[in-house]
């Protein structure tokens, strides 16, 4: 596996994209600096904690299909990942979540009010990128933040009276994780000057893996019994969130499910319940059928390559299909 998490990468384009995620670290540390100690404290916060860096990576693949070192490839890289952070600081406190990226949260360190703010400065410093990249580009990052702002809305309202909850869910997940992603993409063809129909197909393409990627980590949620998503496991069961694999529960009609599916209905506070139910969910048929419906929206991600060349660069974004089913294996 390479350091980048895509497996099997040919190794030039391995060194490229290696040199090129080295410039994208180096703008983003850089350019979150300013004039007030506390604001660049908490901003390094969660950009120095790391994350998959899965936004500006494909970015930066997208871009192989233009001419990869025009300007604006490496600034849009960190437009879409400083974005991603930003997100990050406000869900955490809507969610009063502990612990992002393997460390404590902004919120608990510094409390609610500074970790809006800062996700606050991070958005007006994407602005400022936006700005030297062009009309297209603000144009593009103002349609992709409504959809991220809509699909948090969705979430908090929940689904509509007669409305299938898992449609619902994965309707949130689109517009929460998909279309970021979708927009990192489309960063890179964009800027790059990729022709236009390579363009739709890899935004087409993001938003496909961005939410086989969400569900992913809801399946890890569960799953896993490390910190393998930078979250502790059972954290969505101890916020009340609903997820994939708990959404399938609640479907089920069988009464043997029907403690289960009361106790989903709301948050589980109690650390004794909170581990009973993810042994219960661990062996519970809804995990498994999760992983299916996962890899199903993996393999959907994989068809939507079709219309690209044959090339390196498309066998990576295959690869990284790959990747992301055994995140959750």
């Amino acid at each position: 596996m390479s350091k980048l998490g895509i497996p099997g990468l040919a190794p030039e384009l391995e060194a490229e994209l290696t040199e090129g995620m080295a410039r994208v670290e180096s703008l983003l540390l850089s350019h979150i600096q300013g004039d007030y100690p506390l604001v660049e404290e908490t901003s390094r916060h969660l950009v120095a904690a790391g994350g998959k860096r899965l936004r500006p990576l494909l970015t930066l693949l997208a871009s192989h299909y233009g001419d990869k070192n025009k300007f604006g490839v490496i600034e849009s890289a960190v437009v879409c990942e400083l974005t991603h952070v930003a997100t990050l600081y406000h869900d955490d406190v809507m969610d009063e979540a502990k612990l992002r990226r393997g460390v404590e949260s902004a919120n608990s360190r510094w409390g609610n009010t500074v970790a809006i703010l800062t996700g606050d400065y991070l958005f007006a410093k994407v602005s400022a990128l936006l700005a030297d990249i062009g009309p297209e580009a603000v144009r593009l990052q103002a349609s992709t933040f409504e959809r991220l702002v809509i699909g948090q809305i969705m979430e908090t309202q929940g689904p509509r009276a007669g409305e299938d909850p898992l449609e619902h869910y994965l309707g949130v997940v689109a517009d929460k994780t998909g279309s970021l992603i979708a927009a990192s993409a489309r960063f890179g063809a964009m800027v790059s000057g990729a022709p236009a129909e390579v363009k739709e197909t890899l935004t087409v393409f993001g938003e496909k893996i961005g939410i086989a990627f969400q569900l992913a980590d809801d399946v890890i949620d569960i799953a896993s019994e490390s910190h393998q998503s930078g979250k502790t496991p059972g954290t969505d069961l101890r916020e009340g969130v609903p997820t994939l694999v708990t959404l399938n529960v609640m479907k089920s009609t069988s009464a043997a499910d029907r403690e289960l599916i009361e106790l989903l209905k709301a948050p589980i506070k109690d650390e004794v319940v909170v581990a009973q139910v993810l042994n219960q969910l661990r062996t519970h048929q809804a995990l498994e059928q999760s992983r299916e419906q996962l890899q199903q929206i993996a393999r959907d991600a994989r068809t939507a390559l079709g219309p690209l060349p044959v090339n390196d660069v498309t066998g990576a974004l295959f690869s990284l299909c790959d990747a992301i089913i055994d995140r959750s294996a």
